[in-house]
């Protein structure tokens, strides 16, 4: 007899990440498996997210407050209504040699959360991973995002209400910007954005230290009637005055783009390095 192995090739690699989505809309996004090897794979498609084991699983202590920050397993926030955020079609089925499947994976949020995440993976004869995908997703009540910066929060939900510092503190900082963004649409305030820019002294000439958001605007069809929003950053005397520069200060943003705006910081001429 002749032993041989079964093999795949995914057009997926690692991750398959949705993007951003109004929640309680839904989207799709599809990938291919081809079988490679000489045998017909029976597979089956298993989500962390439905385990038999996720509840055991979930009291072990966040991997954020341990001193190892590798994370084990990837199962992120869910949906409040019980139903899982990631759903795959087919969940199973059979690939003959040489020929390819489709699948398409829906997420499907239902409340805002940047956070989103599951692990999927493609098992064969119902016992041997053959390949793993990490699922993401973010979700906003608003169809504008902006991204960028340090994590001010953690990738699991709490029910605990934390306040960000105020802009002015985060500016007597010197080279810590905090921007606080405004839907010019709405005027509620969004979640606070942290950037931190590093200066190296003594260079010649100077150069300036930079970092970079993104603005982006989601396609969606519940604002069907807008199609583009605005964006605007406001107290910039106040930033110049501190040595900040920003390349784009307003816009306008077409549905599903996205625009970086480039932020950079040289020391004012009275600033103290201690």
């Amino acid at each position: 007899g002749h032993g041989v192995m079964p093999s795949i090739v995914c057009s997926v690699e690692e991750i398959l990440n949705m993007g951003y989505v109004i929640a309680r809309e839904k989207v799709t996004s599809t990938f291919k498996i081809q079988n490679t090897s000489m045998l017909t794979l029976r597979y089956s498609m298993q989500l962390d997210s439905l385990s038999s084991t996720r509840d055991k699983d979930q009291q072990r202590i966040p991997s954020f407050i341990m001193s190892s920050l590798q994370r084990t397993e990837f199962v992120g926030t869910q949906n409040y209504n019980g139903l899982s955020v990631f759903s795959i079609f087919p969940t199973e089925g059979e690939i003959v040699a040489g020929k390819s499947q489709d699948f398409t994976v829906t997420f499907s949020p239902d409340h805002e959360s940047l956070y989103y995440s599951d692990c999927l993976k493609v098992v064969l004869f119902g016992k041997e991973i053959a390949h793993v995908i990490r699922l993401k997703g973010a979700a906003r009540e608003h169809p504008m995002f902006v991204e960028g910066g340090v994590p001010l929060d953690v990738p699991i939900e709490s029910l605990a209400v934390t306040s960000p510092p105020s802009s002015q503190e985060a500016l007597n900082g010197g080279n810590v910007l905090l921007l606080t963004l405004y839907y010019k649409t709405l005027q509620e305030p969004a979640k606070s954005i942290l950037l931190v820019l590093e200066y190296i002294e003594g260079e010649s000439p100077p150069v300036p230290a930079r970092a970079e958001l993104k603005v982006g605007s989601i396609q969606t069809a519940q604002f069907a009637s807008k199609k583009s929003v605005e964006f605007s950053l406001e107290s910039l005397p106040l930033l110049q005055q501190k040595g900040f520069t920003i390349e784009a200060v307003k816009g306008t943003l077409e549905r599903g783009q996205v625009k970086c705006i480039g932020v950079s910081w040289v020391p004012p001429a009275d600033f103290r390095v201690s």
